[in-house]
């Protein structure tokens, strides 16, 4: 139930911090947030079962239109061999949700002139990210802009990060990443076979 009502307030109220969402959930539902809370796989699959149950037709094409944004945003950026990770590639993306890429270059910097030579507005950033479990988490910068009709965050990887993703703060895992290749798979029709 907790985890229900934590997967409405992220679809609803575009919250993206678990943890807040968590808290907000049990507070509503007159629970203490010092027991057991879910954890964010639950919720994750809760967010995906409530875009299935309430979004249906409408998520579906949501969802496609986004993936398409990401293959162009990937296009715009294949010098920087993109990975597209996070929920618009796992399926639970919404109207609050940013396309999230992973790039790679030894310097950030050519990135951002990449994107200044193309013409686009970008806005700087950092996340900190784990690539081992037993090591602290590594600060990457990253660059928000804007492509067609969504956000795309870009955060910059050295380019033998391509080989370890980062972990997951949802399951604890290597995050999951696509190529092109793999989202046009996603973005062709399924079959008769």
């Amino acid at each position: 139930m907790l985890a229900q009502e934590a997967a409405r307030i992220i679809v609803d109220q575009g919250i993206r911090d678990y943890r807040a969402a968590k808290i907000k959930a049990a507070d509503r539902l007159g629970l203490n947030t010092h027991g057991s809370l879910p954890r964010n796989s639950e919720i994750e699959l809760a967010v995906s079962e409530h875009l299935q149950l309430f979004g249906r037709e409408s998520h579906a094409d949501f969802l496609r239109a986004m993936r398409k944004i990401a293959l162009s945003a990937m296009d715009l950026l294949s010098p920087f061999e993109p990975r597209l990770i996070g929920p618009v590639l796992n399926g639970t993306a919404d109207e609050n949700s940013s396309v999230n890429l992973h790039v790679f270059s030894d310097s950030p910097e050519s990135i951002a002139m990449w994107l200044a030579d193309l013409g686009y507005n970008y806005k700087p950033y950092e996340r900190r990210l784990k690539s081992d479990r037993a090591a602290p988490a590594a600060t990457f910068a990253g660059f928000q802009f804007n492509h067609q009709s969504a956000s795309v965050e870009a955060t910059v990887f050295p380019i033998d990060g391509i080989r370890q993703a980062p972990i997951s703060p949802i399951d604890g895992k290597p995050m999951k990443r696509a190529d092109t290749k793999t989202l046009r798979a996603l973005l062709e029709p399924a079959t008769g076979r």
